[in-house]
């Protein structure tokens, strides 16, 4: 019995030895595990982008977070960077809590392109595009106007297709139809 004890203590002050052992360890990167940061988005959950509604100095102060959000060209979406955790399971190097840098200042919200252009082309006349897409203004005076007697509609049909018809909240298109 007491060589059972004293086999086991050994066996666990070996497992303590060598877990110090890694904790001071410099990162070796021909090792099995890969640094925290490095993992793909597979494998960490990251918060959303600060929104800071327009706020440039509260941006400033912080030092990341989106001024605004949208864009429907590469160029005009801002990027910034948020905080990641590594999944639990997953093993990796370093800290497990760390920031993803040049994440898109991008929302989705439930504003699909197809649909919007389906009732762009079927229920147009009636300002139900406009409604769909939260402007509720301008879709009230198509509807008493029965859609500008037609050339409201047809405008608006080719806004759509060219971009230039989008979402009020600023979202982009859903890319899930």
């Amino acid at each position: 019995m007491n060589h059972f004890l004293i086999i086991i203590s050994t066996l666990s002050l070996a497992v303590v030895n060598c877990d110090q052992k890694n904790l001071t360890q410099k990162f070796d990167p021909l090792g099995p595990l890969v640094k925290c940061s490095y993992l793909p988005w597979e494998f960490i959950d990251c918060d959303d982008p600060i929104d800071h509604k327009g706020n440039k100095t509260a941006m400033e102060e912080l030092g990341y977070g989106c001024i605004k959000f949208g864009g429907m060209r590469y160029e005009d979406v801002t990027r910034t960077k948020v905080i990641c955790r590594a999944l639990e399971k997953i093993e990796c190097y370093g800290n497990r809590t760390f920031f993803k840098e040049s994440v898109p200042c991008i929302k989705y919200s439930n504003h699909y392109f197809t649909t919007t252009l389906l009732y762009s082309i079927l229920l147009g006349f009636l300002g139900m595009d406009r409604f769909c897409l939260g402007q509720t203004g301008t879709a009230v005076g198509k509807l008493l106007t029965v859609g500008g007697l037609g050339i409201w509609w047809l405008v608006d049909i080719v806004l759509l297709v060219t971009n230039n018809l989008v979402p009020e909240d600023g979202s982009n298109w859903n890319p899930y139809v």
